[in-house]
This record gives C-alpha cells, sequence and structure tokens, in this order.
C-alpha cells in the first residue's frame, strides 16, 4: 500500500476522498482548493469517451475535457504538478482500461509512479483481468483499488480482494454515480460485511453530495468518497468554480472528520 495513503486512513477520522474530473476546468486550481478545504485524498478522473460507470454530472465533464483536446499525457501532467505542490496528500487515478493499457501496462504504471500517483481505480477492469494492468501497477509500486458493490457477494468477494491494496471503493448503490442515495441500513451491513474479510479500509461512494449524508457514512465507514457534487460546482460556477469548490470540501471535511464511528 502507498504509505500516503496509509497515512490518509490512520489520523484518527475517517477521510475524506474528492473526485475531480481532469481538464474539466482549471483543474490546478480545483484540486487545490480541495486539498485547502481538507481532502485527506484527491482522485484525479481521467476522461473517457464512454463512461459507463458514470452518470450525467460527470459524463458531461468528460465531454467538456475531451472537448477541449485533453490526452492520457495531459492527465499525467496534471497529476506531475499537483505532486510537486502537494508532496504528502495520496492521488489516485480513476478511469478506464484503454486509456491506461493501449501504450502497455508497463508503461502507464512507470509514467503514473514517475508523476507520484499512489493508487489507480478501473473501473471496467474486471478481476480476472487483472493481469492486463495490475502485475505493472504493483511492480510500480502503485496500489490497484478495486471496487466492491451490493450484488459482491460471499463468493465474489475473494476475486475482488485478491491483489487488491490502498482501499477497497465500496460502490453503495447499483448503478451510476450521483444519482440515487444508499440506505444507511445497508452501507452499514455491507461495510461490515467487507471488514469482515478484509483488513484494507473501506471507503464509501456514489450518491454522496451533502455533508449530512457524508457524516451519516462516516460514522460506518473509513472513508467517504464525493465526487458528482463538486463536478456540479464545476460545472455551475466556470472560473470562480475553485472557491466553491473548497467551501463544500471544508463542510464535507469538517462533517465527516467529526464523525463518531460505530462498530462497523
Amino acid at each position: 500500500m502507498s504509505e500516503r495513503i496509509r497515512n490518509a486512513f490512520s489520523k484518527g477520522h475517517p477521510a475524506l476522498v474528492t473526485f475531480i474530473t481532469a481538464g474539466d476546468g482549471d483543474t490546478a486550481a480545483i484540486l487545490d482548493a480541495a486539498v485547502a478545504g481538507g481532502a485527506d485524498v484527491v482522485e484525479l478522473g481521467m476522461p473517457f469517451t464512454d463512461p459507463m460507470a458514470d452518470g450525467p454530472a460527470i459524463q458531461a465533464a468528460n465531454l467538456r475535457a475531451l472537448g477541449k483536446g485533453i490526452k492520457t499525457s495531459d492527465v499525467l501532467m496534471i497529476a506531475n504538478e499537483f505532486r510537486e505542490r502537494h508532496p504528502e496528500v495520496p492521488l489516485v487515478l480513476m478511469g478506464y482500461a484503454n486509456p491506461m493499457v493501449r501504450r502497455g501496462p508497463e508503461w502507464f504504471a512507470q509514467e503514473a509512479a514517475g508523476c507520484g500517483v499512489d493508487g489507480v481505480i478501473c473501473v471496467d477492469l474486471a478481476p480476472e483481468e487483472y493481469q492486463d494492468l495490475g502485475p505493472a501497477l504493483r511492480d510500480a509500486g502503485i496500489s490497484l483499488i478495486r471496487l466492491a458493490t451490493p450484488t459482491t457477494d460471499g463468493a465474489r468477494l475473494p476475486a475482488v480482494l485478491d491483489g487488491a491494496s490502498g482501499f477497497l471503493y465500496y460502490v453503495s448503490v447499483a448503478g451510476i454515480t450521483g444519482k440515487q442515495q444508499a440506505d444507511l441500513d445497508s452501507v452499514q451491513e455491507n461495510v461490515s460485511r467487507l471488514k469482515r474479510a478484509t483488513d484494507l479500509p473501506v471507503a464509501v461512494g456514489f450518491g454522496v453530495r451533502t455533508p449530512e449524508q457524508a457524516e451519516a457514512i462516516a460514522k460506518v465507514a473509513d472513508g467517504v468518497v464525493v465526487g458528482s457534487a463538486l463536478i456540479d460546482l464545476v460545472a455551475e460556477h466556470g472560473e470562480q468554480a475553485p472557491e466553491h469548490v473548497r467551501r463544500l470540501t471544508e463542510q464535507l471535511s469538517t462533517a465527516i472528520h467529526s464523525a463518531r464511528k460505530t462498530n462497523a
């Protein structure tokens, strides 16, 4: 596990994980605003033409970024510059397999490592296709962060956990990002089940939009992931987005960090 990721989940409180799409708006300023607001881990989305797991907000952000001509090399440059500005904040790339493997997984892993990336979430890479990317990431010292869902049953979970590192991302609803909100009892039940099967921290995402929702989830999870609510601010406020992102991140951070965890 990346030392920076380990530290982010070892602060004595649940971690706030924020998601921003690379190339959508002034990405550097928006990322800096998230850090200033108290983000413990930053996810940087790699724009893709067919983001099947993402709802309308992140789909639109992908299209805005691609419309400006952003490429994988640009995403890596953003990551590299982020690392120079924020040497201690964990940075995770989140995206789809095609941009990660089209030049070869070794190329991607080495480039990402050279830019200071700590972890990678590949949304459409099944555990059975681990060999297509996972070994190259591991060899480069990058955590392969896996996704579990409400339909990941006991028979499937060992395959999901095999080779996983960093943290486990629990997708709290079946479907796409940003629209549905998971039932808290369901989240608690599933997080408890996952934590019985792994020592990895469990972060919960999809459908978390408000400080109140984030605080409730932080009481039962090791981390909370917020994406679409921040992406909406970028779309709505344009050049003024960084300050709005900072304010919401600060509210989320305060709520999550002050949550008193129950026995998940």
